[in-house]
């Protein structure tokens, strides 16, 4: 498989064990959680590699979702998988629409304010109900923004690099 790193799209992560026959609790990052089991075959990140996986039986709990891997039929073996993260290739999701983005593809751009000035870079996004909130870091500061287009985002330019957005620099939660 393809070793550019832009190839893959993180959809969750392998958080934790189940029972003794080598089920796993997932993190599913989809809406909803259980879209992830969609997609065939994952890709689990084991140091720099990625490896693929595929999930045999799934089952929904309260709290999540756990799944069976194909050959992992022991908890010891399992657990070595705990806090891979779990991806697809790009090629396997639906284009978004106009206006929508993967976080995938927000993460690492720049971000910069209506009057020009730096903010940082998106490290991470927030799910937070009301609305996604970017983390834009910018060496020991830290703008916490909502990704409310047309209000805060004003442009999102991924083939540029960049997002604008109206905020302005001293707005910090940062120490």
């Amino acid at each position: 498989m393809s070793s550019n790193p832009n190839h893959y799209v993180v959809l969750g992560q392998v958080v934790g064990v189940f029972g003794i026959k080598g089920w796993v609790k997932i993190r599913s990052d989809t809406d909803p959680r259980d879209n992830i089991l969609e997609y065939q075959p994952w890709y689990l990140r084991q140091g720099d590699a990625w490896v693929s996986q595929r999930v045999v039986a799934n089952q929904q709990q309260s709290k999540g979702l756990i799944v069976q891997f194909e050959g992992v039929a022991d908890r010891d073996v399992a657990a070595q998988l705990v806090g891979c993260e779990i991806a697809v290739p790009r090629e396997q999701l639906p284009a978004p629409s106009a206006g929508e983005y993967y976080w995938a593809d927000l993460i690492g751009l720049r971000v910069r304010n209506k009057a020009g000035e730096d903010l940082g870079t998106v490290t991470n996004l927030l799910e937070t109900g009301a609305n996604d909130v970017l983390v834009v870091r910018d060496g020991e500061l830290e703008h916490l923004i909502p990704f409310v287009t047309g209000y805060y985002v004003v442009k999102v330019v991924p083939a540029e690099g960049y997002i604008e957005v109206d905020w302005q620099r001293d707005f910090t939660t940062g120490e």
